[in-house]
């Protein structure tokens, strides 16, 4: 499981299947808008990791030239 930052207003947690040149692919994946939520990065990326990925899709690409960081959801840490 990863968490995975972007440029954009979101965060992507999931199962890292596959990446090629121009795409990262999660597999059970929760892709979460912060405009939705009254809650930072950090503290959403936290509570994933004490209650699990919500997944809210089965399979999502991002494209790497918008990630700004990729971590194991277990190197979390408060």
């Amino acid at each position: 499981m990863v968490v995975i930052d972007v440029e954009a207003p979101y965060v992507y947690s999931g199962t890292l299947a596959e990446l090629d040149a121009h795409h990262l692919v999660l597999e059970d994946a929760d892709v979460h808008d912060l405009r939705d939520a009254a809650t930072t990065r950090e503290l959403y990326v936290l509570e994933t990791r004490m209650h699990g990925v919500r997944a809210n899709r089965q399979k999502v690409l991002i494209r790497r030239d918008q990630v700004i960081s990729i971590s194991a959801l277990d190197d979390v840490i408060e």
